[in-house]
C-alpha cells in the first residue's frame, strides 16, 4: 500500500468499522442496575442522596426536602486502550491481522462500564455509600424526620458463600451510578509528523474517556453470601418491602431483578423459573423476579 493520505484515510475508515461494529454489537448488562449520570466537571456531589423523600399532608408550612449533609462524591477518571499498527505492514498490505485487534477494542470499549459495575457492587460489602457505612451492612441509620426514632437498617444477608443480590430497578435512579465525563472516542496518529510515526514507524489508533461509578441509594438494593434457596430469598425481599423512609412512610419498593454469578445461576432458576419446589408443592416464588446471570461475578 502507498503511504498517502487518501490510503491511510481508507485503512483508519477500515478499523474505525471494525471497532465500531463490534462496539455496537456487544452485550451490555451494566445498565439494568445502574443509572447513567452525564457529568461536567471533575466529579459530582450525590448529598441529595440523603434525602428519600415521600408525600406528605399539607398542614401548615411546606417541608423542603433539600440537600442533606452528606458528603458523597464520585470522581471522574481517565481510561484508554491503543493499539499499535506497524508502518511495514501497512506498506506490505498486511493490515488484516490487525481487524480482530479493533473488534476486540470495539466490544472491550462497550463493555468497559460492566467492568466497573459489578465489582463495585461485589465489593458492596467493603465500600462506603452516602451514608457513611458500607452499601451492604447492618446498620444503616434511619429515621429522624417528623419525629421518627433514628433505627439501624439492614440490607445484608451476611454469610461466606458467592454472592447474590436483590435489587429494585424499577425507579429512576437505580442502585448503582455510572457517571460519564466523556464518552470513549476512536483517535489516530498516522500523521508523518506524528512523533511515534516518525521514531519508532508505528502508527497509534485508540480510544479515551472520563467516566467513574458509584452508589445509588442503598435501600434498592439487598446482598446476600448465604445459601441461595427459598428461605434466605424471602428474607431479602421481606427486608426490602419492610423499608421505610426517615419520616417512617414505607418506600413501597419492589424487588424484580435477582442478579447472580455463573455458580449460582441453577438456583436461581430453581426460584423463580421451577412450577415446584423440592417437596413437590407449588413453588410460590416462582416469576416474582427476572434472573439475571452475570459473568462478570464470576
Amino acid at each position: 500500500m502507498i503511504l498517502n493520505s487518501a490510503n491511510l484515510r481508507t485503512l483508519n475508515t477500515a478499523f474505525s468499522a471494525a471497532y465500531q461494529g463490534a462496539f455496537d454489537g456487544a452485550p451490555r448488562q451494566f445498565e439494568r442496575v445502574a443509572t447513567t449520570v452525564q457529568s461536567t466537571t471533575k466529579q459530582n456531589e450525590y448529598g441529595w442522596l440523603g434525602s428519600f423523600p415521600k408525600m406528605r399532608e399539607w398542614i401548615g408550612d411546606r417541608v423542603v426536602h433539600g440537600l442533606s449533609t452528606h458528603d458523597y462524591a464520585i470522581r471522574n477518571k481517565r481510561w484508554e486502550l491503543t493499539i499499535g499498527v506497524d508502518k511495514d505492514d501497512i506498506e506490505d498490505d498486511n493490515v488484516g491481522i490487525y481487524t480482530p485487534m479493533f473488534q476486540g477494542m470495539g466490544r472491550d470499549t462497550a463493555t468497559f462500564a460492566d467492568e466497573l459495575i459489578w465489582p463495585l457492587l461485589a465489593n458492596g460489602w467493603n465500600t462506603l455509600c452516602y451514608d457513611g457505612q458500607n452499601f451492604f451492612d447492618t446498620d444503616h441509620p434511619v429515621g429522624g424526620v417528623g419525629g421518627a426514632p433514628v433505627t439501624s437498617v439492614s440490607n445484608s444477608g451476611g454469610g461466606s458463600g458467592a454472592a447474590w443480590f436483590l435489587l429494585d430497578v424499577s425507579r429512576p435512579l437505580k442502585p448503582l451510578i455510572f457517571q460519564n465525563r466523556r464518552a470513549f472516542e476512536f483517535r489516530r496518529m498516522d500523521a508523518p509528523t506524528d512523533e511515534v510515526v516518525f521514531d519508532r514507524n508505528e502508527y497509534r489508533y485508540g480510544v479515551d474517556g472520563r467516566c467513574n461509578v458509584g452508589f445509588g441509594f442503598w435501600q434498592m438494593a439487598y446482598g446476600s453470601k448465604q445459601t441461595l434457596d427459598a428461605t434466605n430469598y424471602e428474607a431479602a425481599r421481606v427486608a426490602m418491602g419492610s423499608l421505610k423512609s426517615d419520616s417512617g412512610k414505607p418506600l413501597a419498593l419492589t424487588p424484580r431483578l435477582l442478579v447472580v454469578p455463573p455458580s449460582l445461576e441453577g438456583a436461581g432458576k430453581e426460584i423463580l423459573e421451577s412450577e415446584r419446589n423440592a417437596a413437590g408443592a407449588t413453588n410460590k416464588w416462582r416469576n416474582t423476579a427476572e434472573l439475571l446471570m452475570v459473568p462478570w461475578l464470576a
